[in-house]
């Protein structure tokens, strides 16, 4: 009996997904929850796994095509997943290998690899394809585009290797390689859902968002020496480490119950301010910026904010985040001091109204009570748009979480 495989149910804020890797060929033998397919949507790499035991029969969907929600993308005969389909996937590849170069036909090659070979002017079938079942992939091109250059090329030419999964998932199609004059490379790399979708998101918001920027400092020698004193004994406790970012959560949640609109989103001619505080953490992925959100961060205590983002971010770097963990959130935070940022204009994350931007700890000469003193500084940055909230807010905003990481005693006694 076959058993259709379909795409996920999307929600409503993904319309659908792109094929980006078949880990089965069909033929081959599948167990239950073996993972069948990558499905990348704009916010992240859905797996699909099988239901059952038996053989993978037929594929509807093929790498680059476009899918729905609960379209079918294959089939899997259900029976024994030891059955035929190892003698079946020997066959082919005994097969391929007796006839030195495998058929290759237009259908059964992949978007990328059909792209290259109709820029390169190839024939598919006088390539040795070493693929699964003698399948022909990037890699049998560019070595067959390799080992036909002249010497001179051939040296300055540079070989693909086998991408890791992360990578594959970063640049899900091949490289094009050109040579230009003198040797110099170029690499074309169709850019993936997600970055896609970011690079629309950041145009929306500066297009469409009437957005200034705010700039303080605030002195993070009063939470570094509280950190320094408690690290070991917060640690022993909670089992994780004491960062900065939850104090920075704790601050803004505190600063947003005073300033409602910072917490509020516009809805066509409406505005709405919301009751909560789901607070998003951009994280950087090989896959690119991702945000995911930290759920009634007003009701979580600072081990749980620190546990949560480790976990997100432990989550963002093995492409395991889902849909739901980044969706929502009524305000921002942005650290790009982990990468040395000094200062920066943080842009919105539609639809909402301000994000936060963090910036690396650095000592500077600073004058207290008439004398110089070297303490370390942070540059904070509020981005903000102007359509609802005014300069006087977004200060006074910014004001207040300058005040409470400079008086951490207020911040935890909520004063």
């Amino acid at each position: 009996m076959a058993v259709e495989i379909k795409a996920p149910q999307f929600p409503e804020s993904v319309a659908d997904g792109t094929i980006a890797t078949w880990h089965k060929q069909p033929g081959e033998a599948v167990s239950r929850d073996e993972l069948l397919v990558d499905i990348e949507t704009d916010k992240v790499v859905i797996e699909v796994v099988s239901p059952c035991d038996g053989v993978l029969e037929s594929i509807q969907k093929s790498e680059g095509d476009t899918v729905v929600s609960l379209e079918l993308i294959a089939k899997v005969k259900e029976g024994p997943a030891d059955a035929a389909p190892a003698s079946t996937a020997s066959e082919e590849h005994k097969a391929a290998s007796e006839q030195g170069a495998s058929d290759q036909s237009a259908e059964s090659l992949s978007p990328a690899v059909r792209k290259l070979i109709a820029e390169k002017g190839l024939d598919s079938t006088q390539i040795k394809g070493t693929g699964r079942g003698g399948r022909l992939t990037k890699e049998d091109v560019e070595a067959h585009l390799a080992a036909d250059s002249s010497p001179s090329t051939a040296q300055t030419a540079t070989t693909l290797s086998e991408p890791s999964k992360q990578a594959r998932a970063a640049q899900p199609e091949a490289a094009v390689m050109k040579l230009a004059e003198g040797g110099r490379e170029e690499r074309r790399v169709p850019m993936t859902r997600l970055r896609a979708r970011v690079a629309e998101r950041l145009m929306e918001a500066k297009n469409n968002t009437a957005m200034l920027t705010t700039f303080n400092e605030v002195n993070m020698a009063p939470i570094m020496n509280m950190r320094k004193q408690y690290k070991e004994a917060f640690e022993k406790t909670h089992n994780v480490k004491l960062g900065f970012m939850s104090f920075f959560v704790r601050a803004a949640v505190e600063a947003l119950k005073r300033f409602p609109a910072v917490n509020a989103s516009i809805d066509g001619n409406d505005i709405v301010y919301h009751g909560f505080y789901d607070v998003g953490v951009a994280v950087s992925s090989d896959r690119g910026l991702v945000v995911p959100v930290l759920r009634d961060a007003d009701s979580n205590s600072l081990a749980e904010t620190e546990q949560q983002i480790i976990a997100y971010g432990k989550k963002a770097k093995e492409g395991r985040l889902s849909i739901d963990e980044m969706t929502g959130g009524t305000f921002t935070i942005s650290n790009g001091g982990v990468f040395g940022s000094l200062i920066s204009t943080p842009i919105l994350n539609p639809p909402q109204t301000a994000i936060l931007g963090m910036h690396k700890i650095q000592d500077r000469p600073m004058a207290v009570n008439g004398e110089v003193k070297i303490l370390p500084m942070m540059y904070l940055a509020l981005s903000y748009d102007h359509r609802l909230i005014d300069g006087k807010e977004a200060v006074q905003f910014l004001v207040t979480i300058k005040e409470l990481i400079e008086d951490p005693a207020k911040l935890l006694l909520e004063l």
